[in-house]
């Protein structure tokens, strides 16, 4: 009974997101209430509070899910111990690029107050905190890269981690609320190769088909509530780190 009970917890915790999302994607995060991410959820609006203390603690929850997907990104990165670092960084940038793309509504609705939580706004908090842990993985795998000789040496791995966060962050940006007619992956192909041009270390050689870096996605229940069409977001989706810092 109370293993039923924590899943029930759980899963009306999930639903509550998957509302928030939805809402947040078409009206904007100033302009949903927390009534409304209950109403979407099929839940009282007591229940979200009680999960959520405020709608700044529901943005928290995605950024942290949104950084729990890059995390995997890295470990998975990490454990390929065959492929080259290079190769590996292109395929950060295009697998980011990718669920960007994918989702852009959603992202263009919320990319803001995320990064707002990611830029340490409120120090010690669960984004803030799940941020530091992504970014420590990005310098392990630059650094490996530097012991390989892959990378130049000549920079801290923790100033290339900067580097590549700010360079993420910014090809995001400017396609989200700029020009969106080119593909963002394309943009953040060329992005990648801005960055290795400078730290890259060997002689130029043929691209090499990028690894499947993206994580196995928790496939959540639907909600059966208004606003929930089977054209709408879907709850499996690969989220993208807004910031690592």
């Amino acid at each position: 009974m109370l293993m039923r009970r924590e899943q029930n917890r759980t899963d009306q915790r999930a639903r509550i997101v998957e509302a928030a999302r939805r809402l947040f994607a078409r009206d904007g995060v100033d302009e949903v209430t927390m009534a409304q991410v209950g109403a979407e959820a099929g839940v009282a609006r007591a229940t979200v509070f009680n999960h959520f203390g405020s709608k700044h603690a529901l943005v928290e929850a995605i950024t942290e899910d949104v950084i729990a997907y890059y995390d995997g990104m890295l470990r998975n990165a990490l454990a390929d111990t065959v492929t080259p670092t290079t190769t590996l960084v292109r395929a950060l940038f295009e697998t980011m690029g990718a669920g960007i793309e994918e989702d852009r509504r959603f992202y263009r609705g919320v990319f803001r107050e995320i990064a707002k939580v990611r830029l340490g706004l409120d120090e010690g908090g669960v984004g803030q905190r799940a941020g530091a842990a992504a970014i420590e993985l990005l310098v392990k795998l630059l650094a490996r890269g530097q012991q390989r000789g892959e990378l130049s040496r000549a920079y801290r791995a923790e100033d290339l981690a900067s580097a590549f966060d700010s360079l993420v962050n910014g090809t995001i940006t400017h396609w989200l609320y700029g020009d969106a007619a080119e593909p963002l992956r394309e943009r953040m192909g060329r992005a990648a190769e801005v960055f290795l041009g400078e730290v890259a270390v060997g002689p130029a050689v043929g691209r090499r088909p990028l690894p499947t870096l993206a994580p196995r996605r928790a496939r959540r229940r639907r909600s059966r509530h208004a606003g929930d069409e089977p054209g709408g977001p879907p709850c499996t989706r690969p989220p993208m780190i807004p910031s690592i810092r």
